[in-house]
């Protein structure tokens, strides 16, 4: 079944979170003041390092609606110009790391990008002594800190969202099941440290090897497990290209279903939309940005340029907006970390977010559940930092 979902886990997954062993920009915080002085008044001359030119037809169609998001953010913009600079780098951390240092000597005062982890290190540690910050397409945490922050919506976050929501709910006694690869232990710890602050418990942890075999054989005891320890929750760090359709399938033939144990996705459940005629997924909840949000920007950006955006294509314009309100200011040192970690945070097309100084963010999410195949909001995404799912 894996292999069915490889192409589409190819152009979603490989886009956002992707775990390898680097020396890591995080290591040394940089001083809150750093960051390059702008002339107040003049465009901002930004940089937006794409993953273009790697051959690979997925990230090609990625990098498009990168630029035109980037493109609708600046149209958007009133009081402020933006001279936006467009490096290809493919998927490269050394031709990244090259395109990020030729920003840098063209004038570049922030770099917008780039999309894989590992691209998004090695651009912030080329830059890194000339003090120009990095808002990375990443959702990998371990990149985070320094001079690099990560914009992509990170399991840290949509554990901490759901979790408290099942907290809140009655919902608290967790049982974690995870992949058997860095992902799934990376999804797995979030939830652990989620509910380590918001007052739930995780009783039980199942995980299984990532391949067919090894869901089909792990169900039986995943489901005799949650029930021995009394879950009331069910956590999947699984996504749609992945284990999900067929753990959807295998445990509630094994007497695990969303009636017993609410069932909920550290993914989002709604890409594709099939997902959501899975029997075993009714009833089930999943995080995502503010839904009405998003249909705005995807309408917006299909007329404009007569196609859907790539899932993550609003980085680009929420990387944008976030610059453009600092230096709508007038000051100098707007696009230091200190301004970039602002506590009020920003408004993009996916809704309020904050960048945290340690290169993390934390954005506004509705909690939705599938009902009858449909995706309902039932806990609305927060529209500032002192609402409610914060």
């Amino acid at each position: 079944m894996f292999a069915v979902f490889a192409s589409r886990r190819k152009a979603l997954t490989r886009a956002t979170l992707t775990v390898a062993a680097f020396t890591l920009a995080a290591c040394q915080p940089l001083p809150s003041s750093r960051g390059p002085a702008l002339d107040p008044g003049a465009p901002v001359p930004v940089a937006l390092i794409l993953p273009g030119g790697s051959g690979n037809s997925g990230d090609e169609v990625l990098a498009r609606n990168l630029k035109q998001a980037a493109d609708l953010a600046i149209a958007d913009l009133q009081g402020v110009q933006i001279d936006l600079r467009v490096y290809n780098a493919g998927s490269s951390p050394t031709t990244s790391a090259a395109m990020a240092q030729k920003a840098v000597d063209d004038g570049a005062r922030i770099i917008l990008g780039p999309v894989y982890a590992e691209a998004a290190n090695a651009a912030g540690l080329a830059v890194r002594d000339e003090g120009v910050n990095v808002l990375s397409f990443s959702n990998n945490t371990d990149i985070a800190g320094g001079n690099v922050f990560v914009l992509g919506s990170t399991f840290e976050n949509t554990a901490e969202r759901l979790v408290s929501y099942a907290a809140r709910t009655g919902k608290g006694r967790i049982m974690v099941v995870y992949d058997q690869n860095p992902s799934g232990n990376l999804g797995r710890r979030a939830i652990e440290n989620a509910a380590a602050r918001t007052g739930a418990s995780v009783v039980g942890t199942a995980t299984y090897e990532f391949s067919q075999q090894g869901v089909i054989a792990a169900a039986g005891g995943i489901a005799s497990s949650a029930q021995a320890v009394g879950a009331n929750s069910v956590f999947f760090t699984a996504d749609t290209a992945g284990a999900l359709p067929l753990l959807a399938q295998l445990l509630p033939e094994a007497g695990l279903r969303t009636s017993s144990a609410q069932f909920v996705g550290l993914t989002r459940w709604d890409i594709p939309s099939g997902t959501l005629s899975m029997p075993g997924l009714q009833g089930g909840w999943f995080a995502l940005p503010d839904p009405g949000l998003q249909a705005q920007f995807g309408s917006r950006f299909t007329a404009a340029y007569g196609e859907p955006p790539h899932p993550i294509a609003g980085l680009a314009y929420d990387g944008i907006a976030a610059i453009g309100a600092l230096a709508k200011q007038g000051k100098s040192n707007a696009l230091s970390t200190s301004a970039l970690t602002q506590g009020a945070g920003f408004r993009g097309v996916n809704g309020v977010f904050r960048l945290r100084a340690d290169g993390t963010n934390q954005r506004g999410l509705a909690v939705a559940q599938i009902q009858n195949a449909q995706v309902v909001v039932i806990d609305s995404a927060p529209n500032s930092f002192a609402g409610a799912g914060f």
